[in-house]
Parts: structure tokens; sequence; C-alpha cells
């Protein structure tokens, strides 16, 4: 319960941009990977200008609906700058407007990307999956629900 407690506090701490975002930053990898600390956890890194990620969104609305304790959290991490608005309009017509949501607010995304994984070359879509006992995996391009609900259902077998 206290490790709860942790992560509201460190999410409602930190920042936003407006409307919910959060800035993703140098350092943020680290934050939410403390906040979630304990449980598992799911990254996805999209894209305004990603197409797959755009017709994939509405899926990971539908994967947040999933039993079990595990988080999902959504970083909008376009290679050019784009609006907030935009970024904001692509999140509420998904079914995502309520979710735990950042976007890169550094221009040397490279930097970013190399918190998350130095490996990372910056395609999107981009999902990390974090077991609640820290092990990391990666999926580099659409992830498919099917393939992310067995993860889910494996973390909530595992509890």
């Amino acid at each position: 319960m206290k490790r709860v407690f942790l992560a509201i506090a460190l999410l409602v701490a930190a920042p936003t941009l407006g409307n919910g975002l959060r800035p993703f930053v140098r350092g943020s990898w680290q934050k939410l990977r403390s906040a979630y600390r304990g449980q598992p956890l799911i990254v996805h890194f999209w894209g305004v200008s990603c197409a797959p990620c755009m017709a994939d969104l509405p899926d990971w609305a539908d994967l947040r609906k999933a039993p079990g304790d595990a988080a999902i959290v959504f970083v909008a991490a376009d290679p050019e700058p784009v609006a907030q608005a935009a970024i904001l309009d692509a999140l509420t017509r998904s079914g995502l407007g309520a979710a735990d949501c950042w976007m890169f607010a550094d221009s040397f995304a490279e930097r970013l990307r190399y918190e998350v994984n130095p490996g990372w070359g910056g395609e999107l879509p981009y999902t990390v999956l974090i077991t609640r006992e820290g092990r990391v995996s990666t999926i580099s391009g659409v992830a498919g629900p099917e393939k992310i609900r067995d993860w889910l259902n494996r973390q909530a077998q595992l509890r």
C-alpha cells in the first residue's frame, strides 16, 4: 500500500504541460520507473506523426481496462515538435484522455531515448514492458493487442 501512495505522490508532484500532459525530460525515465516500482509497468512511446501509432491508440485504450495491477503510461515521442493540442486531441479521440500521459519536452530527444534504452534508435511505436521484479523487455513496432494482453495476463498470474 505504501508503494501505491508513493507512486501517486510522485505523479501528482510532477509538473504538467497543461491539460494533464507531463513533460518527459532528462530524469523522467528514472522517476517513472521509481514511481511504479514493484508493479508491472508498460510504457508505450508513440507519435502523432506515426500512422501505425495513431491506428494503434484505440487498442491501447482497451488494454488499459485489463484486470490486474499493471500500469500503462503513454509518452508522445515525435521526432519533430508537435503541438500539445494535437497530442491531447489524439489521446482524447482514442479514449486515453484520462491516462498517465507524457510528451518529450527536450529538444535533444536522443538523450531522452538513450535514458530509456541506449539501443533505441527512435523508431515508433516503441513499447517497454517492465515486470514487478524490474525485468525489462521491449517491442519495436506495433506490439499487437494479443501480445500485450498475454503479457498482462502472465503478470496477473505471478502476483
